[in-house]
């Protein structure tokens, strides 16, 4: 793992994979800079994500926080997201920095929280992919019971809404995503 970081508005990879090594989402994006909380990464309209069997261009500007540290999750923030999906947290593991400056990399471990705005609120979501994958991959057991009390620890700061999981920090680096100008 690098310390390098490329510069504020240089485009990058975050690469996402399964625990068996099979490749899952690969999102363009570009470095925003960092935080106390760790570094951010956005994806302005129209930047590309895909995996096996699906890919789309972004219809609303997001910012993922790959966490300082060595943290099982990335978080997102969408900004005018039409269903109304404010916050979207991949659980993950090994998710950090590679040592390419200008490749953020994790295991994507199925189980998500996920913050919309209105009556739905806050919930972990894929629960059954969690389940499912946990048999078909075979998680060791303490990287399971690490990540379901992350999750409900997740879903409850995200509910509180407590740095970085409010509105406030992320809409900063929403704010510089849209001052670079780079949708396609």
């Amino acid at each position: 793992m690098s310390d390098a970081r490329p510069a504020p508005g240089t485009e990058m990879i975050f690469q996402w994979r399964k625990w068996d090594g099979s490749p899952h989402w690969r999102h363009e994006c570009v470095y925003l800079g960092a935080d106390e909380w760790g570094d951010w990464v956005g994806q302005p309209v129209g930047w590309h994500s895909a995996r096996p069997g699906r890919e789309f261009r972004t219809g609303n500007p997001n910012v993922t926080l790959v966490p300082a540290g060595r943290e099982d999750y990335a978080l997102t923030v969408n900004r005018d997201h039409p269903k109304q999906m404010r916050v979207y947290i991949d659980l993950g593991w090994d998710v950090r920095w590679s040592d390419d400056p200008l490749l953020a990399v994790g295991i994507d471990m199925d189980l998500d929280v996920v913050r919309v705005e209105g009556e739905r609120g806050t919930w972990v979501d894929d629960r059954d992919e969690w389940e499912e994958h946990s048999a078909q991959f075979g998680y060791p057991a303490d990287v399971m019971e690490r990540l379901e009390g992350l999750a409900l620890d997740l879903e409850e700061r995200v509910r509180a809404q407590h740095p970085p999981f409010d509105d406030a920090v992320a809409d900063r680096w929403l704010d510089r995503l849209a001052a670079l100008g780079l949708d396609r």
